[in-house]
């Protein structure tokens, strides 16, 4: 995580919970490209294993503005780091995993991929920017990259699977930029209708440590602990490729 203080207060919990549990906290801001190349590289240099990856960082209707490398924010953060970082992690997720045990990515995406699109030649928003058109393209991005991730790894044979899912309205404080009316009726319906943070995560687990994963070809988009069927765009052949081959050239891999 990015702030060390929440993160050092989430490992006291945790700790104090399960005795045994062992849990570490290590600096990553998905907005700073540097900060993920520092995080990867760290983390290569231990020589553990790396069985499980969930790409859970994200922001939502932000105001318009740009990370520290200039990309829009949406974009920059809930896509382009995680696709960094994943891309970073990859051969050490490929070495983890074994035949009746492949590795896993898991991208926390959300439903409203399913209204998103992709804008390929205005990927950062410059020409009309709309914080809701900017989550959701964020948000179907993270669907066409999982999708093609899992069958480039099914088809040169990696024991690595990938798969989105829609942890579903969780009550957290992804709603905090909501304008202040929207903001209170937010607050008031979460308390009925919206999932608890750990009811967010276990749907999040659900596909992470499912059985059904291993050595299963189709990955897929996950919501309410089963997998279920994705938006049209992400059936385009195309499409996933051309977002990740720009992906590639807007952060220098090829």
């Amino acid at each position: 995580g990015r702030d060390e203080q929440e993160g050092l207060a989430a490992i006291k919990r945790i700790c104090e919970e399960y005795k045994e549990a062992k849990v570490e906290f290590e600096k990553l801001d998905l907005a700073s490209l540097q900060s993920i190349q520092q995080f990867a590289e760290s983390f290569k240099k231990r020589n553990l294993p790396l069985n499980i990856l969930v790409n859970n960082a994200g922001v939502m209707l932000v105001p318009e503005g740009r990370t520290k490398d200039r990309f829009e924010q949406h974009f920059g953060v809930n896509y382009l780091g995680h696709f960094l970082l994943t891309w970073l992690l990859l051969d050490t997720l490929k070495d983890s995993g074994k035949p009746d045990h492949v590795s896993c990515v898991v991208n926390v995406s959300s439903s409203a991929h399913s209204i998103g699109t992709i804008r390929l030649n205005d990927l950062n928003s410059c020409q009309h920017y709309s914080a809701h058109a900017a989550y959701c393209q964020s948000k179907l991005g993270q669907v066409l990259f999982s999708s093609h991730l899992h069958q480039q790894m099914q088809r040169e044979g990696f024991p690595v699977v990938s798969c989105a899912v829609d942890p579903g309205m969780v009550d957290t404080a992804l709603y905090q930029h909501l304008c202040a009316p929207l903001r209170m009726a937010q607050s008031l319906i979460a308390r009925l209708l919206f999932r608890t943070p750990e009811e967010g995560a276990a749907t999040v687990l659900s596909a992470a440590l499912s059985p059904a994963l291993d050595g299963d070809p189709a990955g897929g988009y996950w919501a309410n602990g089963r997998r279920e069927m994705t938006t049209p765009p992400t059936f385009d052949p195309q499409l996933p490729l051309s977002l990740w081959e720009i992906s590639l050239q807007l952060l220098g891999l090829q």
